[in-house]
C-alpha cells in the first residue's frame, strides 16, 4: 500500500458551490458565500466578529497589527510552532519571547510566562497544539493583571473546546488556518476572530487595505478611503465557496477523523504500557479534533529510523517543527527566555501518523499493524 501522510478531503459539493459563486457575479472578496463562512463562524465560536483572510499566517498578521506591536515590543510564544507565529510579529518589529512547553500537551508552559515578562511585553500568543488547548483561564488572568493581548493561534483547533468554550473565541483575537492540512480547508484560507469588539472596525479597516471601504458598503459612510494601515487580506468568494461545503460537513469530517484517532489510541495502548512510545495526553477539560496523532519515540535515532521503516512500508509519517529559536531567523529576530529541554527533546522525538478523512478502515489497520511490527521489532 502507498498511504500519504495527508489527502485533502472534499465533499463532491465543493464544484458546484464554485459554479454557483461565478453565477453571482462576485468572485472578489467579501461576497455571498464569504459572508456564510462568516456567519458559520460567528454561530459556531461566539466571537463578536468573524472575518476570512487567504491564510491563518494573514489572520495572525492582522491580529499583530490590532495588537499594536511596535518596534520593539515583545511577545511571549512558544518555540515549537510554525514560523508564522513568530513572523507576524517580526514583520512590526517586534521581539518573539520563546518559552519552553508542557510535556504532556506540547503547549506553552503557562507557569513559565510571568517570568518571561519584561516593561516591553505587549502580548501572550498561546498555540494550541492538535487542537488541545492551552492553560487559557491562567493565561488570560497573567494577561489581564499586566495588561496584554491574548491572541490564540488556533490554526488546528477549529471546533475544539476548553472548559466548555470554543478555541479562538477565549482571547482578544484568535486565528484559525483553513490550509489543506486542516480538518476542514479551502485549500488555502484563513480567519481571524475578533472577539474584543472594540477591535471589530479596525479589523474590517485593516483588512480591506486599510480603507473604509466596509464601513461604505453598509451605509455608514458616503464615500470610501485610505484611513489606516492594512493590506489585502481577503480570499476570493469562490474560496469561500468551497470552504462554506466543508462547513456544512464540518461535524462529519470532524467525527471521522475522531474514529480514526482513537483508533490509534486504542490500538498503541499496549506499545505504551510496554514503555516504548508515549500516546497524545488530552486533558479533561479540552475537547479535540482529531486533528493529528503523534507518538514519541525514546529519542531522535530512534524516531528517525522508525519513520524511514514506515516508508518503506508505503506509509509516510513526518516529524513535525523544527524549533525556532534554533533557526538562523529566529537567532536573528527573537530570544529565549531561558533554556528550552523540553521543546528540543520533544522536537526530536515526535512523529505524525497519517490522519485525514478519507482514510478507510484497511487503509487505517494497515498501519496500526506497521506501526506495531516498528515498535516491536518484528518489521521484515
Amino acid at each position: 500500500m502507498k498511504i500519504p501522510f495527508n489527502m485533502p478531503f472534499v465533499t463532491g459539493k465543493e464544484i458546484r458551490y464554485i459554479e454557483e459563486a461565478i453565477k453571482n457575479a462576485h468572485l472578489s472578496g467579501d461576497g455571498p458565500f464569504s459572508k456564510k463562512c462568516h456567519a458559520w463562524l460567528e454561530k459556531k465560536t461566539g466571537a463578536k466578529k468573524a472575518l476570512l483572510t487567504h491564510s491563518g499566517t494573514a489572520a495572525l498578521e492582522m491580529a499583530a497589527i490590532l495588537a499594536d506591536i511596535k518596534p520593539g515590543d515583545e511577545v511571549i510564544m512558544p518555540s515549537y510552532t510554525f514560523v508564522s507565529t513568530a513572523n507576524a510579529v517580526v514583520l512590526r518589529g517586534g521581539v518573539p519571547v520563546f518559552v519552553d512547553i508542557r510535556s504532556d500537551t506540547m503547549n506553552i508552559d503557562e507557569t513559565k510566562i510571568e517570568e518571561a515578562i519584561t516593561e516591553k511585553t505587549k502580548a501572550i500568543i498561546p498555540v494550541h497544539y492538535g487542537g488541545v488547548s492551552c492553560e487559557m483561564d491562567t493565561i488570560m488572568n497573567i494577561a489581564s493583571r499586566h495588561n496584554l493581548t491574548v491572541i490564540e493561534d488556533a490554526a488546528q483547533a477549529v471546533m475544539c473546546e476548553y472548559k466548555g468554550k470554543p478555541l479562538g473565541s477565549i482571547g482578544h483575537l484568535g486565528c484559525i488556518s483553513f490550509h489543506e492540512t486542516k480538518n476542514i480547508h479551502s485549500g488555502e484560507g484563513g480567519a481571524l476572530l475578533v472577539n474584543d469588539e472594540n477591535l471589530a472596525g479596525r479589523a474590517e479597516i485593516i483588512r480591506e487595505k486599510g480603507t473604509n471601504r466596509s464601513a461604505f458598503i453598509k451605509g455608514e459612510v458616503d464615500k470610501y478611503t485610505w484611513v489606516d494601515i492594512g493590506s489585502s487580506f481577503l480570499p476570493g468568494d469562490m474560496t469561500a465557496a468551497f470552504l462554506y461545503v466543508q462547513m456544512e460537513s464540518a461535524q462529519d469530517i470532524i467525527n471521522r477523523r475522531l474514529e480514526i484517532w482513537n483508533s490509534y489510541h486504542d490500538a498503541f495502548l499496549e506499545l505504551e504500557r510496554a514503555g516504548k512510545i508515549r500516546r497524545p495526553i488530552i486533558p479533561p477539560e479540552c475537547r479535540h479534533n482529531g486533528h493529528l496523532y503523534y507518538l514519541l519515540l525514546e529519542n531522535q535515532e530512534k524516531r528517525d529510523a522508525f519513520i524511514s521503516c514506515l516508508k518503506k512500508k508505503g506509509v509516510h509519517s513526518v516529524f513535525h517543527y523544527i524549533p525556532l529559536h534554533n533557526s538562523p531567523a529566529g537567532k536573528k529576530y527573537c530570544r529565549t527566555e531561558g533554556a528550552l529541554p523540553l521543546t528540543e527533546e520533544i522536537s526530536g522525538r515526535l512523529v505524525r501518523l497519517p490522519v485525514w478523512a478519507g482514510m478507510d478502515d484497511d487503509t487505517i489497520k494497515y498501519t496500526i499493524r506497521a506501526v506495531e511490527e516498528i515498535i516491536s521489532g518484528h518489521a521484515e
